[in-house]
């Protein structure tokens, strides 16, 4: 049996090639193929953060907020970052679904174990702080023990959260593909401000 000419012969291992190919993506449930749907907001979740100290404590709480706002307002999450990056007015449910969502996140957190003592927050807080040195020094020098029994992360977190003007924030982005972080960098320093109050007023 003679094989076939040149001029057939690539063409035709061209198509068996792609044949084999389809095959293995049928086999594989390739004609069952159905987009990824997004994620249930609603669903009890966990946050992890690459960063330490504040910064990844407000990511982690960040994520969990704006997950828990987005299930308040029976959106996905998706949906609710891409409107929140968007230009104009917010609304008071938006405003208050964001708010309550970070609230929660702070509850979630505190219940699962995964905030830190507060005595934890000090060295960072101090150390980006514009303080005098005496009461920079005089602050560093009270005890872990003493910080942890006058202030609980938890509230820290919560007066932070509450004194946040979140309608100024979401209207003065100027990084509109970027939501989460702004808002992340927004809280850090919240936190970072309301740690220092309460510090100040154990001297």
């Amino acid at each position: 049996m003679t094989a076939p000419p040149r001029w057939i012969a690539l063409p035709l291992a061209a198509v068996l090639l792609v044949c084999g190919v389809i095959g293995v993506q049928l086999a594989n449930g390739g004609g069952t193929y159905e987009p990824l749907r997004p994620a249930d907001p609603c669903a009890e979740r966990t946050a992890t953060s690459r960063a330490d100290g504040i910064d990844g404590l407000t990511e982690r709480l960040v994520l969990l907020g704006v997950n828990d706002a987005a299930c308040r307002l029976g959106v996905t999450r998706e949906a609710l970052t891409l409107e929140l990056a968007q230009s104009g007015a917010r609304t008071d449910a938006e405003i208050d679904a964001l708010r309550a969502g970070l609230l929660s996140a702070v509850r979630q957190m505190k219940k699962d174990g995964s905030l830190p003592p507060a005595s934890d927050l000090v060295d960072e807080a101090l150390d980006s702080a514009n303080l005098n040195g005496l009461l920079e020094r005089a602050i560093r020098l009270v005890p872990d023990s003493v910080i942890n029994r006058a202030l609980r992360t938890d509230d820290v977190l919560e007066r932070a959260i509450e004194d946040l003007d979140l309608r100024a924030l979401l209207a003065n982005l100027d990084d509109q593909d970027d939501l989460e972080r702004q808002v992340e960098a927004a809280v850090t320093e919240a936190v970072k401000e309301s740690l220092l109050a309460r510090l100040r007023n154990l001297l």
